[in-house]
């Protein structure tokens, strides 16, 4: 597990998936017999490893940002989530290793670097995947089985809303690491974001055709963790119209220089003819054709309706595991029992594509088209 001193690497991967996992007893196999992940902390940065391992009862780790030593061993699984520029030559050399390999997102800093490591894998025989959490949040879930059971009719629109206030660091310590503002250090929130959206997107809607996207840096400087000021380099807020397959046009606004009103850090809405629905990161809400109130537009009476009154919540019907222990499951089985895994580097690079188109439009002020990929 490289990068795992990280707030995602340590929080998600390491803590609430790969330990959750081993407390657990393991995964469990369609044989009954079960999987017992042995985790090997690998950085750069040696007080934090053995800190860590430390902390978390974790027997092994190593301290080598050219991977010599752990490429060398008998691990089955190279996990990388170190910033977005060291990614790819470390997934290369553990392809070259024979590693199978599972990744966070971005895959690569630009398509041309996404797509040499989609060939490598590909050509090698080992399994690869990519980290598509959002897929398994229970609001999501939940919006899926609308979709799957019809409840929308024909879908028209969606419309993404994703942000908060980032504290610039002056005041108020910022909630987020300094990298993620700046560009040279792969920071930027189109950077972190679309890749997410396009595979949102794509699982739930249909692949992104094309992209009219505006991208802007709307506080130009931040406090670092050691109380320096800095230039934010990177884009903190951008704004994008996409279309679909099917007709379906999507809006999404992300920004970290928002204030939230509305239930949730991020809220999808989804339009249709027969019915609409709004979900968060734990909750989905629903209003049928049935129960579509009928309003007139009048701005010269107060408002006399509650609009938010006309939904309904949808039931939850299951228990829901943490997003990144249900995929990591997933991969475990994929590598030791075959299963399928759909969410694999083409997918990962489909997010880069996506990325580095956004930001074409944004620089040429233009509607960016989407091609199939070349692999």
């Amino acid at each position: 597990m490289n990068g795992v001193t990280g707030r995602m690497g340590t929080n998600q991967h390491l803590i609430r998936s790969i330990l959750a996992l081993r407390d657990e007893g393991g995964v469990e196999l369609p044989s009954g017999e079960r999987v017992m992940p042995e985790p090997v902390l690998v950085g750069r940065n040696e007080r934090k490893l053995q800190a860590l391992s430390e902390e978390h009862d974790v027997e092994r780790w190593v301290a080598d940002p050219d991977l010599e030593t752990v490429l060398d061993g008998d691990e089955e699984i190279y996990f990388d989530s170190q910033i977005t520029p060291r990614r790819p030559e470390a997934l290369l050399k553990a392809i070259d290793a024979g590693k199978h390999v599972y990744c966070e997102k971005p895959l690569a800093d630009n398509l041309d670097t996404a797509l040499e490591v989609v060939r490598a894998a590909e050509q090698s025989g080992v399994k690869y995947g990519i980290v598509q959490d959002k897929l398994w949040l229970p609001g999501i879930m939940q919006l899926d089985r609308l979709i799957q059971q019809g409840f929308f009719g024909e879908i028209l629109s969606v419309r993404i809303e994703f942000g908060y206030w980032v504290f610039t660091g002056h005041v108020q310590d910022a909630q987020r690491p300094s990298w993620n503002y700046r560009a040279e250090d792969g920071g930027g929130i189109v950077d972190d974001m679309f890749s997410h959206w396009s595979y949102v997107l794509e699982n739930l809607f249909g692949r992104v055709e094309s992209v009219r996207c505006h991208e802007t840096t709307h506080i130009p400087e931040r406090i670092d963790e050691n109380g320096d000021a800095y230039e934010a380099t990177a884009d903190d807020a951008a704004y994008a119209i996409m279309e679909l397959e099917n007709d379906i046009v999507a809006q999404l606004n992300s920004s970290w220089a928002v204030r939230v009103n509305r239930d949730d850090l991020l809220e999808i809405t989804v339009d249709g003819t027969e019915g609409s629905a709004v979900a968060g990161l734990r909750d989905c809400k629903t209003q049928h054709h049935s129960n579509t109130p009928k309003p007139e537009w009048n701005p010269d009476t107060p408002k006399d309706h509650d609009f938010t009154e006309d939904w309904e919540s949808v039931p939850e019907n299951q228990v829901f595991e943490n997003a990144f222990k249900v995929q990591w499951e997933k991969f475990i089985r994929h590598v030791v029992a075959d299963e399928p895994f759909p969410w694999d580097f083409e997918a990962g690079a489909r997010g880069v594509q996506l990325t580095e188109a956004s930001y074409q439009s944004s620089d040429e002020n233009r509607r960016v088209v989407l091609d199939d990929l070349e692999i």
